[in-house]
């Protein structure tokens, strides 16, 4: 399996993320990697990741020139994973790696299992997250006709066939679980833990939460809409 984490000026949680994320993993006893990509981060990430990088062979870096956003860096991240399981999280420490297995144990039932920090909200973030955060899930639940309750959590396991067909836009990474159900997927939701930010800065509020969002979120409803999903019979000479 492959752990795509999207980093950008995580400097202060990197190392401790890895070794939660091997903490937790240690006794499943799957094969797996974890596969960074350092979305430009200006804050000494990059030299960290190296650093970790060459002292485990299970870290995989990978740094793009500019910053590309959230949604890019993730992308890059799964484009490059060699596992045929894909769980992603976030560098900022909020997704407690501890978690991980729960994801894992879920897609017994699901092709795609998403976290949900509806229960957890108040002991990991401010009242004007929270509340950004509720308006948008809001907003996107009323307009898309999907019922994910927290899109905004990009703490998910997905099965690689999940995301064969999908094709990269810039703000993807909040429709993930809408686009894996247009192409025939079951996603389920597992309750996780969300945890004050221990290092660096969030780079979420209201306007990059609900406005930014918006138009995207338009394209996603165009496009289940007009959505066609096919299936082959049989073949003659294949």
């Amino acid at each position: 399996m492959s752990v795509v984490v999207p980093c950008h000026n995580e400097m202060g949680n990197l190392s401790a993320l890895v070794e939660g994320i091997h903490r937790a993993l240690g006794p499943v006893g799957l094969s797996y990697e974890i596969v960074v990509t350092d979305d430009g981060s200006t804050d000494g990430s990059w030299d960290v990741l190296k650093e970790l990088a060459a002292a485990d062979p299970r870290l995989r870096a990978q740094r793009f020139v500019t910053n590309c956003g959230e949604s890019a860096a993730s992308w890059a991240g799964i484009q490059v994973a060699r596992g045929g399981t894909i769980v992603t999280i976030d560098a900022d420490l909020q997704n407690d790696p501890a978690d991980i297995p729960r994801l894992l144990t879920a897609l017994d039932r699901a092709d795609c299992v998403c976290g949900t920090r509806l229960g957890s909200r108040g002991r990991g973030d401010g009242v004007v997250r929270v509340a950004s955060s509720r308006i948008a899930n809001w907003v996107r639940i009323r307009l898309s006709g999907d019922d994910v309750t927290d899109a905004g959590c990009t703490y998910r396991a997905f099965r690689r066939e999940c995301i064969a067909r999908i094709r990269f836009f810039r703000g993807m990474h909040r429709f993930l679980p809408t686009l894996i159900r247009m192409d025939g997927f079951t996603v389920a939701e597992v309750a996780i833990a969300n945890r004050p930010r221990a290092s660096g800065e969030s780079h979420y509020g209201i306007r990059n939460r609900v406005f930014s969002s918006f138009v995207d979120l338009l394209a996603v409803r165009w496009m289940r809409s007009r959505a066609v999903r096919w299936e082959i019979q049989e073949r003659a000479n294949p």
